[in-house]
């Protein structure tokens, strides 16, 4: 007989995509927006609608979100991302409106998967960074993908950045949401593509906005190389694979020792690589 592909759902804050996923293979893909307002319910509701006519297609699913998975149940780490409610029973919930057997993770520690098996850390100590909406990570050491005791391995975004203003995490001043904020503060420029564009074409004022997310995430780079040494960083994420981004990140960290220097590197299945890393996490 031959095997069905996996259906992938991958929920973040801005999107939700769904996909039939055959190995590294994305088959077919839906995409539906995130309605923050609306709770799991609804973006439930949204995807199953969306792919009503997959049915029969896929004999299991996986499924990566943002925020905090641990025994099958759903949290926020931040909900200024995704206002999810602390323990939602997203497993249960979703194995009941699928009729078929669910595999779920946070979407970065998916994605780091993704990127470790098929994409540009394949055979590496890696740590995977997502500049998006939030920041996220995920971290594949020894051919393991790490997620820890309570699902928190890896979720760099909530490093805390500068002691002296309390609770400051990474993602507060790095994310696409961050910069949105100073983008549309600005008056300058409408978004974060108008500010890396300016600052491409060597606007200081962008430069400045920009190195304020640019250099906070090199810094947690360099701190994670001390701490695991991993062979290298792959960036993924809207943000983090825009025009211009990357080389700005190679820029800062080519000013640290050669020993503690971070290897960034562009992700290689970009917005897919959370529908196949939980693909392939699911089990055959």
């Amino acid at each position: 007989m031959q095997r069905r592909p996996v259906l992938a759902i991958d929920i973040g804050g801005t999107k939700t995509l769904s996909a039939l996923v055959d190995g590294n293979r994305v088959l077919d893909q839906r995409r539906v927006e995130t309605a923050r307002a609306g709770g799991p319910q609804a973006w439930l509701d949204a995807v199953v609608a969306s792919i009503a006519d997959w049915d029969g297609r896929y004999a299991a699913a996986g499924i990566a979100v943002t925020g905090r998975i641990a025994g099958g149940r759903w949290s926020a780490l931040n909900p200024a991302i995704l206002p999810v409610p602390d323990g939602y029973p997203l497993v249960e919930v979703l194995s009941e409106r699928l009729g078929v057997p669910v595999t779920a993770v946070n979407d970065a520690q998916a994605a780091a998967w993704g990127e470790y098996r098929f994409g540009a850390g394949q055979g590496t100590d890696m740590v995977f960074m997502t500049v998006s909406t939030g920041v996220g990570g995920g971290l594949v050491l020894g051919g393991r993908l790490l997620t820890g005791r309570n699902g928190l391995a890896g979720h760099v975004g909530q490093i805390l950045t500068d002691l002296m203003a309390g609770e400051q995490r990474l993602e507060d001043v790095a994310a696409g949401s961050a910069l949105a904020r100073l983008a549309g503060g600005s008056g300058q420029w409408p978004d974060p593509p108008a500010l890396l564009a300016a600052a491409r074409a060597g606007d200081a004022r962008a430069e400045s906005l920009i190195d304020g997310a640019v250099l906070p995430l090199v810094r947690a780079a360099r701190s994670l190389q001390m701490l695991v040494d991993p062979d290298c960083f792959i960036i993924g994420g809207g943000l983090g694979l825009a025009e211009g981004f990357l080389d700005r990140l190679h820029s800062h960290a080519a000013a640290l020792p050669p020993q503690y220097r971070p290897e960034f590197r562009a992700a290689a299945l970009g917005a897919e690589a959370g529908l196949i890393g939980v693909a392939d996490l699911v089990d055959p």
